[in-house]
C-alpha cells in the first residue's frame, strides 16, 4: 500500500478516510432528510443497538447494523432486504458521527451501489439540525 508522498507502508485511518471520501459526494442532514421525504434516498442506520436505544432513531430509516450491511443491501445477494432493489438505489449510510459510515459507503460502492453515500456528521449532526428523531422503546 502506498502512503503519503508516495512512501510505502501502512495507511493511517485519516488518510484512508480522505481517500475514500474523495470517491463520492457526502451529504448533509438537511439534504438527506429532503431526499428521504421525497422517496429518492434510502436512509440506513448502521449504529449498534445501544446507541439507538440511548439516542433514538430516525423515523423511516432502515436499521442494518454494520456487520450485516453488505449482505442486506447487495441487490444480487441471497440475504438482501426488499429495499435492495438494484444498483441504482441511492443509499445514505449513517453512523453515530460520520466516520464508520464513510467506510461503509465505500464498501457499498465496491458492490456496485454507485449512488451510495454517507451522512456528514452522522446521527449526531442529524439530531443537532433539529430533524425528526424518535426516542423511547422501539
Amino acid at each position: 500500500m502506498s502512503g503519503p508522498a508516495g512512501h510505502t507502508g501502512p495507511t493511517g485511518i485519516d488518510d484512508l478516510l480522505e481517500r475514500v471520501r474523495a470517491g463520492y459526494r457526502r451529504i448533509a442532514p438537511d439534504e438527506a432528510h429532503d431526499a428521504a421525504e421525497a422517496g429518492t434516498a434510502l436512509l440506513v442506520d448502521i449504529r449498534y443497538a445501544a446507541l439507538r436505544e440511548r439516542d433514538g432513531v430516525i423515523p423511516g430509516a432502515l436499521v442494518v447494523e454494520r456487520n450485516e450491511l453488505e449482505w442486506r443491501l447487495d441487490p444480487r445477494g441471497s440475504h438482501r432486504l426488499p429495499e435492495a432493489t438494484g444498483h441504482d438505489v441511492r443509499v445514505v449510510v449513517m453512523c453515530n458521527e460520520g466516520y464508520a459510515s464513510s467506510l461503509a459507503a465505500e464498501s457499498l460502492h465496491r458492490l456496485g451501489l454507485h449512488r451510495a453515500t454517507d451522512l456528514i456528521g452522522g446521527f449526531q449532526a442529524w439530531r443537532a439540525a433539529g430533524l425528526p428523531v424518535v426516542t423511547g422503546p422501539q
